[in-house]
């Protein structure tokens, strides 16, 4: 366990390098790949046998081939994890490392290696937003949401925070009947009209610049947040969700897709979801949140939950609806 974060730089050197691309479906051999990498042979040499040690990659006379963990690395791979390596070798692991910092002061601790938060800094470098947009669009279970959300009557879907526009296109596409506003910063925005361009939905989606903090776009039947909430502190949390029922028309619902946590005697201890919660205090100052955190937020920000639907990966769907005043009951 101690050294865990050894095979973790390891695997990202390798993603880096680009060698799983170089590989592809074929064999090469370590001299050829140094020589395409542009790096010591021995060196490199060296790191593919310990990869091979943890089955990322096979040694055979004719060369390194992948193995299919190793194969998950291609640029072209479903749900490729390219992206997250990629992040993982450069800002995002440096952020990490200082975990210690973020325990001690509980603040994140990327602000202070890069001069801003993270949010700004994706904005403000092209390159880095790209591989994080890729990131995202790779994690989504597309089919798991859409089936836990009934969009029968719905005719508009407000995407808030919809990045590039993968999740509201591929939502767009699989229903005909439905209609969409997305709504991010400058340069997402710039992204997501391309993409609805180039899928030729541009005539069922406006793209809305804008701060989600601030206002929200009205007119939508369905305000989706998907992978949002757990980006922010509770208090920034609740002026969104605050933001959103105030664009909401009667009848409207809002659904979250987030990571849900299990607490409790009874619950079963999820590694990855424990790591991922450390991941957001160090590098955005959020944090994932169990079902009760998430029935508090809604109601300091005027909603009742009304329905829970579990996803894939101890995510889940939570369904909203505007509470109803006193002078309404």
């Amino acid at each position: 366990m101690i050294q865990g974060h050894l095979l973790s730089r390891a695997v990202c050197v390798l993603a880096d390098l680009r060698v799983p691309d170089l590989i592809g479906e074929g064999a090469r051999d370590g001299p050829e790949l140094a020589r395409l990498t542009g790096t010591d042979p021995d060196a490199l040499i060296r790191l593919l046998r310990a990869l091979v040690a943890f089955e990322v990659l096979d040694e055979r006379d004719d060369g390194f081939r992948l193995t299919p963990l190793g194969a998950g690395l291609r640029t072209d791979a479903p749900a490729s994890a390219l992206p997250s390596a990629l992040l993982a070798h450069g800002e995002i692991g440096e952020a990490w490392q200082h975990l210690g910092t973020a325990v001690r002061t509980g603040n994140p601790s990327f602000p202070d290696l890069y001069g801003t938060d993270f949010f700004r800094y994706v904005d403000r470098n092209p390159a880095f937003r790209e591989t994080f947009d890729r990131s995202q669009a790779d994690g989504l279970a597309l089919d798991d949401l859409a089936d836990a959300v009934d969009l029968t009557c719905v005719r508009r879907i407000v995407d808030v925070g919809g990045g590039d526009g993968t999740l509201l296109a591929a939502l767009l596409t699989g229903h005909p009947h439905l209609h969409g506003t997305l709504l991010d910063l400058a340069a997402p925005a710039h992204r997501a009209r391309e993409q609805m361009r180039a899928a030729g939905l541009d005539g069922r989606c406006t793209v809305v610049t804008g701060d989600f903090f601030t206002s929200v776009p009205a007119g939508g039947d369905l305000y989706l947040l998907r992978q949002i909430m757990h980006d922010w502190d509770d208090a920034r949390c609740v002026t969104l969700l605050r933001s959103c029922r105030r664009a909401m028309s009667p009848g409207a619902r809002i659904v979250v897709s987030d990571l849900v946590l299990d607490t409790g005697p009874s619950a079963v201890p999820d590694e990855s979801a424990a790591l991922m919660d450390l991941y957001m205090l160090t590098v955005v100052g959020g944090r994932e949140r169990t079902l009760a955190q998430f029935h508090d937020l809604f109601a300091r920000a005027g909603l009742t939950v009304r329905r829970v639907t579990r996803l894939a990966g101890r995510t889940a769907a939570i369904e909203a609806v505007a509470a109803r005043s006193a002078h309404e009951e």
